[in-house]
C-alpha cells in the first residue's frame, strides 16, 4: 500500500510542478527534488515523466466524459443539465486545480495513442455539451443567442476557473457553484 501512496505522492507533485513551470520544463530530477528523495528512487513507482502525464490528463479527461455522459442520460431539463455541467468543473477546480492545468495545458505532450484518446474524449464532451445549448435554445428553455457564443462562454469559463480559483482558495466551493450557475445561466442584471 506504500508504493500505491507513493505513486499518488509522486503524480501529486509532479502535477503542481507542470502547472508552476510547464511539463516540458520540469525533469524527473525536479520530481525528485521536491520530494527530497533521489531521482532512482522515482522509477520503483513510475516509468517515465510521460506516463505520470498520462495518469494525470487521462485520470480527469475520463472523469469528464463520464460524468458528462450521465448527465446527457439523465431525464433532467437543460438548464439542470448545465447546472451538474458547472458543478462537474467546480468540484473538480477546487480538489484538483494542479491536475486540471496540466490538462488544459500539457495535453499536446501526450503520446501519439494517448493523445487520440484524449481529443476523442474532449470532442465527445465538447459535442454534447453543444447538444444541451442547442436542446435548451430548442425548447425554449434558453434564450435565442447563438448557440457557439453561449458555448464559448460557458465553457471557457468553465475550463479555465483553476486559474482564478488557484488564487481565491478560500472561496467555499458550494459559494462558488451558486454563484458561478447563477452568473453563467442568468448573467448579472
Amino acid at each position: 500500500m506504500k508504493s500505491l501512496d507513493r505513486k499518488t505522492e509522486i503524480i501529486t507533485i509532479a502535477a503542481k510542478l507542470f502547472k508552476e513551470k510547464g511539463y516540458s520544463a520540469v525533469t524527473m530530477r525536479d520530481i525528485a527534488q521536491a520530494m527530497d528523495i533521489k531521482a532512482a528512487s522515482l522509477y520503483n513507482h513510475i516509468k517515465s515523466k510521460q506516463e505520470i502525464l498520462v495518469l494525470i490528463i487521462i485520470e480527469i479527461a475520463e472523469e469528464f466524459t463520464k460524468v458528462m455522459n450521465e448527465i446527457m442520460l439523465s431525464d433532467e431539463t437543460c438548464i439542470q443539465k448545465i447546472e451538474k455541467v458547472i458543478q462537474l468543473h467546480v468540484d473538480i477546480t477546487v480538489r484538483d486545480s494542479d491536475a486540471l492545468a496540466s490538462l488544459n495545458a500539457d495535453w499536446m505532450h501526450l503520446a501519439d495513442a494517448e493523445l487520440a484518446y484524449f481529443i476523442k474524449m474532449r470532442e465527445e464532451y465538447e459535442e454534447n455539451f453543444r447538444k444541451i445549448i442547442m436542446k435548451g435554445i430548442a425548447d425554449g428553455e434558453l434564450k435565442k443567442l447563438n448557440p457557439e457564443v453561449i458555448i464559448f462562454s460557458i465553457h471557457t469559463t468553465l475550463r479555465t476557473l483553476y486559474l482564478w480559483y488557484g488564487k481565491k482558495k478560500s472561496l467555499n466551493a458550494s459559494v462558488l457553484k451558486s454563484n458561478m450557475t447563477q452568473v453563467l445561466l442568468h448573467g448579472i442584471v
